[in-house]
């Protein structure tokens, strides 16, 4: 009767001992994902906070490009009748110059710096941003099955019921799923 209950409990105690690497591994996973998720939330801020400057520069350069043509436009318009002819010239010289230059704010490809250029970069990072916010997402549900699965195999150590060690290797699996979507595809699932 000894040696049976020996055995018995030499195998509960490698059994225990491949659950207690299995944890060991799973904490390792966690670890990853919540790095992943780190970095991925403070990419998200990144570019939203970038696309939020490039969108406050596309407002002032509309707001300088609309005051040059209101300007232009009310010059125009102011009679000329008894200037005399340098001012005449002078004033339509500075109509053309804030006229080039408000159309100078619509587009600067030399400096990526015009409205139209402002407006890509702008939306290039707001596509940065949405790609780093679901990888972050992700990862926090790669975090959660990781936990959760943790907590699972741990419990099969002291109850002893082999059942939620299976269970945990199956959110172990959608951990390593959510994971794997959040560093290679994060866009390609939307939960």
């Amino acid at each position: 009767m000894a040696h049976g209950h020996h055995a018995e409990h030499g195998a509960e105690h490698g059994s225990n001992k491949k659950i207690a690497i299995f944890i060991a591994a799973l904490a390792a996973l966690l670890a990853i994902a919540e790095t992943g998720g780190k970095s991925a939330q403070t990419a998200a801020l990144f570019h939203n906070i970038d696309a939020t400057n490039l969108w406050q520069f596309f407002q002032a350069k509309t707001i300088r490009q609309t005051t040059l043509r209101v300007a232009a436009s009310t010059a125009a318009l102011d009679p000329t009748d008894g200037l005399p002819a340098p001012l005449v010239e002078a004033r339509k010289k500075q109509i053309g110059e804030w006229r080039v230059t408000a159309d100078r704010y619509e587009s600067e490809p030399d400096k990526q710096e015009g409205r139209q250029e402002l407006m890509a970069r702008a939306k290039a990072q707001e596509v940065l941003r949405d790609r780093s916010m679901a990888a972050y997402h992700l990862f926090e549900l790669s975090s959660a099955a990781f936990q959760i699965a943790i907590v699972l195999a741990s419990a099969t150590i002291i109850t002893g019921a082999g059942w939620l060690v299976f269970l945990a290797g199956g959110l172990s699996a959608a951990g390593l799923v959510l994971g794997g979507l959040a560093w290679f595809a994060p866009t390609l699932v939307h939960l």
